[in-house]
C-alpha cells in the first residue's frame, strides 16, 4: 500500500507542478459544462411567423392574438398579397399560418374552419417542435371557445414531472457533467501512461521492485483523485448555476462516482498500456471517452432513437450507466431501487479496464 501511495503522490506532484495539465484537469470540465449546456437547446422561443389573415374579422384577429401571446412565436408582418412560400424563401419565417376568407362566418355557424400552417422543414426537429406548439394553441383557443368542455368525450391533462419547465439546462447538465469526467481523466492516464512507454522511463520500474499491480493501482489512484476534484467543482456549479440539486438518496450517487472515477481511469491508464504512444493513446481515448459517451450514452438522444444495428454498442457504453445515475440522483430521486444495477455494472467494467491493463503491462514488460 506505501509503494502505491508514492506511485500516486508522484504523479500528483507531476500534474500540480504543470499548470497547463492542471488546467485541462480541473478548469476545461467547467467549460465544457458551461458551454455546451447551454448551447444545446432543443426547446424553440421566438419564431419568426408569418400570419397571412385573408378575413380579417375579429375571430381571426383572435386566433391571431393566440399564437401572438405565446412566447414560441413572434409574428412577423408580412404583405398578405404576397405568396405564402415567399417569406420561407427569404428566411423571413420559420411558418406560415393562412387563415381563409370567411373563418369568422365559418366560427358564427360552428362549423369546421380550417387554417393552414406552413412550416419550413429543412430543420426536421426544429419543424416537429413548431407542429407541436402550433397544435397545443390551437387545441388551447378551441377550448377558451367551447367554455373549457372540449371537444370529445375524453380530456387529456398532461402534466410534467421531474422538470415541469422543460428546462434545457436541467437536462443536459447532468449528462455533460458524466462527459466531462468520460474525457479529462483518462485523457491525463493515458498520455501519463504512454509517455512512460514512449521514453521508455518504464525501465525504471521494471527493475526496481515494484509490482505491475502496484505501479498501475498507483497510477489510477491519482486519476481518481484528479476526477474527483472535477467531479466537487462541477457539482458546484450543477448546485449553482444550474439550480440542480440532491432528491431523494444521494448514496447511490456517491458510492458510483467513486466507481466511475476508478472506471475512467483505469480506461486511461488501460489505453496508455496498450498503446505507449501519446499521439495514438490521445485518439483513442477522443474515440471511447469523448465519441462513445456523446453518442450512444443517451446524453442528446434517447437510445431508443438509436438504429437497432448499433444500439447494442450501448450496452457496453460505461457512461450510459453513469448518466442514468446522475439523472437519477439530481431529477428523479429513485434511488438504490431504480440504479442499483447501474452500479455494479460501472464497477465491473472498471474492473476489465483494470485486468486488460495489467495484462498489457505485463506483455510490455517481458518485451522490454
Amino acid at each position: 500500500m506505501r509503494r502505491i501511495l508514492a506511485q500516486a503522490r508522484k504523479e500528483l506532484i507531476q500534474i500540480a507542478r504543470d499548470w497547463r495539465t492542471l488546467g485541462l484537469a480541473l478548469a476545461l470540465p467547467l467549460v465544457l459544462l458551461l458551454l455546451m449546456s447551454t448551447a444545446i437547446s432543443f426547446t424553440v422561443n421566438d419564431l419568426p411567423l408569418v400570419v397571412q389573415d385573408y378575413d380579417n374579422s375579429p375571430s381571426s384577429r383572435a386566433f391571431i392574438d393566440a399564437f401572438q401571446a405565446s412566447n414560441t412565436f413572434r409574428i412577423v408582418t408580412w404583405p398578405v398579397v404576397s405568396h405564402a412560400e415567399d417569406p420561407l424563401i427569404a428566411n423571413a419565417a420559420r411558418a406560415v399560418l393562412i387563415i381563409p376568407l370567411h373563418f369568422g362566418r365559418d366560427m358564427d355557424r360552428g362549423v369546421e374552419t380550417p387554417v393552414q400552417l406552413i412550416v419550413d422543414a429543412s430543420d426536421a426537429n426544429t419543424a416537429k417542435i413548431v407542429s407541436g406548439y402550433a397544435a397545443r394553441i390551437t387545441a388551447a383557443y378551441n377550448q377558451q371557445l367551447s367554455g373549457g368542455s372540449g371537444q370529445g368525450p375524453v380530456l387529456s391533462a398532461i402534466r410534467l414531472w421531474y422538470n415541469p419547465g422543460l428546462s434545457s439546462k436541467k437536462f443536459y447538465g447532468p449528462g455533460v457533467f458524466v462527459l466531462g469526467l468520460s474525457m479529462f481523466p483518462p485523457l491525463l492516464a493515458a498520455l501519463a501512461m504512454a509517455k512512460e512507454g514512449e521514453q521508455k522511463t518504464i525501465l525504471q520500474v521494471y527493475v526496481s521492485n515494484v509490482s505491475a499491480h502496484e505501479f498501475l493501482l498507483g497510477k489510477i489512484l491519482a486519476f481518481v483523485v484528479v476526477a474527483l476534484a472535477e467531479c466537487v467543482l462541477m457539482l458546484i456549479l450543477l448546485f449553482t448555476y444550474f439550480g440542480l440539486t440532491f432528491v431523494g438518496d444521494p448514496t447511490p450517487f456517491l458510492v458510483s462516482t467513486v466507481l466511475y472515477a476508478f472506471c475512467v481511469a483505469a480506461f486511461g491508464t488501460m489505453v496508455g498500456a496498450t498503446i505507449p504512444n501519446q499521439a495514438a493513446a490521445m485518439q483513442a481515448v477522443a474515440l471511447g471517452g469523448f465519441l462513445l459517451v456523446f453518442l450512444l450514452s443517451g446524453l442528446i438522444f434517447p437510445i431508443d432513437n438509436i438504429p437497432p444495428s448499433i444500439r447494442w454498442l450501448s450496452n457496453i457504453v460505461w457512461g450510459r450507466y453513469y448518466i442514468e445515475v446522475v439523472r437519477d440522483a439530481l431529477l428523479q430521486g429513485g434511488g438504490w431501487p431504480a440504479v442499483w444495477l447501474n452500479v455494479w455494472i460501472i464497477g465491473g467494467i472498471g474492473m476489465i479496464f483494470y485486468l486488460i491493463g495489467w495484462k498489457n503491462m505485463r506483455r510490455m514488460q517481458l518485451r522490454a
